[in-house]
């Protein structure tokens, strides 16, 4: 099995926040940062989400783009994307079982 966000321990979360963001299209730091608040409700200060940035590009997840005026914007790679999808689907699962339980509570 390749491997997942799960394999980041406790930096997890702020990567698959950034993936997400991503899979809207490619955006530098700073709209990543704005777009990660409007979706998650929480804003990742720019130390949380260049580490973020740069594990998930150690791991192929995603790569950089040429800058445009002194910024560098990322995009989703294919692998990213695939994973992306698979840790959709687990909390998709996760949350069906959640809100089945607490409807028969």
């Amino acid at each position: 099995m390749s491997p997942g966000l799960s394999d980041l321990g406790r930096f997890s979360e702020p990567a698959l926040l950034v993936l997400i963001s991503l899979a809207g299209g490619p955006k530098h730091g700073y709209a990543m940062i704005d777009d990660i608040a409007t979706i998650g409700g929480s804003r990742l200060g720019p130390g949380t989400l260049y580490g973020a940035i740069a594990r998930l590009e150690k791991l192929g997840l995603i790569e950089p783009l040429l800058p445009t005026d002194r910024r560098r914007p990322y995009r989703l790679t294919t692998g990213g994307a695939a994973i992306l999808r698979r840790e959709l689907a687990g909390l998709q699962r996760l949350a069906a079982a959640g809100l089945t339980r607490m409807a028969t509570s």
